[in-house]
């Protein structure tokens, strides 16, 4: 079976989503990510794993469900960070983030029968996922990270090293105000989506 990954930060004001604010608050913006980790964990609770792992900036709350082990993230760059992660696992992974709150069991219940690889691009030009039957830090190491290019070259890395990749659905990620209100749209029965309409209708201060 499959390693779950989750790389996340702790939802701390100030620190996670900044992008949202404005027209959030930091703690408003803050709270979002809490809903939007909170839910991925769940999605990934739910999915069939041989292990699951949330690879941690900070500190666990009470948003983290039993069955994770936590692990600390490393120093560096994203694609240092996300090598760390995968160079943590044993047998075939799954890496995901928090910023897609949408993400299902369905959507994460990959296997690597007929693939060595799994590729989730953003609509942003990144990737909301990345699997690999045989865990492969360098692979990741050295990509550039947060530009429209990302996930070409990821991919092209993957192609490039001689793996059969099989691409699962284009997600939105959550950064701005837009993509939250798109993102809870395509959920609107998750936590995420309840948070959202709190916040917007001034509930949820």
């Amino acid at each position: 079976m499959t390693t779950l990954v989750v790389i996340a930060k702790e939802p701390r004001p100030g620190r996670v989503k900044t992008r949202l604010t404005p027209p959030f608050t930091p703690r408003q913006a803050a709270a979002l990510a809490e809903a939007a980790l909170a839910d991925t964990l769940t999605a990934v609770a739910a999915t069939p794993a041989a292990r699951r792992v949330l690879v941690l900036e900070g500190r666990p709350g009470p948003w983290l469900p039993p069955g994770f082990d936590v692990v600390r993230q490393c120093g560096g760059g994203l694609d240092e960070r996300l090598a760390d992660a995968f160079a943590g696992c044993d047998g075939p992974a799954l890496l995901i983030g928090m910023d897609t709150p949408q993400v299902t069991p369905r959507l994460l219940d990959v296997d690597f029968d007929e693939c060595d690889a799994w590729f989730g691009p953003a609509e942003d030009g990144g990737f909301w996922a990345l699997g690999m039957a045989e865990p492969d830090p360098r692979l990741v190491r050295g990509v550039p990270m947060s530009t429209q290019a990302t996930g070409a070259v990821q991919r092209q890395r993957l192609l490039a090293a001689g793996l059969r990749v099989r691409d699962l659905p284009r997600l939105r990620d959550v950064d701005t105000a837009d993509d939250a209100a798109a993102v809870a749209a395509e959920a609107p029965d998750g936590g995420f989506a309840a948070r959202l309409s709190r916040l917007t209708a001034g509930s949820d201060r």
